[in-house]
Order: structure tokens, then sequence, then C-alpha cells
């Protein structure tokens, strides 16, 4: 039997970024940015907001693409899956 060697693109499994930050968190701090100075009037309290989410944002994108499906898949399904929690635990001296 013939080994079946396929070729794999390095833009087919790369993150799709912008400013090398992932794109839903890149959209999120953009449009926190424009909701703090719709809100408050202030333009520089829009782009100090951009930019402290966009360094969060681009720590996060460097870290692992994936931490944001993560983090709300986790807070989502943690609430049923405690499987020890009627187990209490004795110590023994």
């Amino acid at each position: 039997m013939q080994r079946r060697i396929n070729p794999v693109f390095r833009s087919f499994n790369r993150p799709l970024t912008l400013m090398g930050v992932e794109r839903k968190l890149f959209f999120l701090a953009l449009i926190m940015g424009a909701a703090v100075f719709n809100f408050l009037h202030t333009f520089l309290g829009g782009i100090l907001m951009f930019l402290a989410l966009y360094w969060f944002a681009r720590w996060a994108t460097r870290t692992d693409p994936q931490i944001l499906r993560f983090l709300l898949n986790s807070a989502r399904l943690h609430k049923g899956t405690r499987a020890y929690s009627n187990v209490t635990a004795r110590r023994s001296s």
C-alpha cells in the first residue's frame, strides 16, 4: 500500500487576525471603544478603552487563539459538571 501525502497549507491552519489580534476580539475592542466614546463623549476615553482591550486581545491571541471560546464554554458547562460535589474528605492524623 502506498503512502498518501497530503499537502498542508499554513494559511489554512492559522487563525484569521487583524493587526495581530483574532477577528472577534478585535471587533469587540473596537465596539467597546466606540461605546465608551458615545456614552462618555470623550475621545481619549474611547481610544484608551480600545488600546487596553486591544492589548489584552493581542496577549490572548499570542497565548492561545481559541482562548475566548474556551473561557465562554467553560463558564457555561461548569455549572452542572461537578462530579464529586457530594463527597466529603476527612483528614486523618
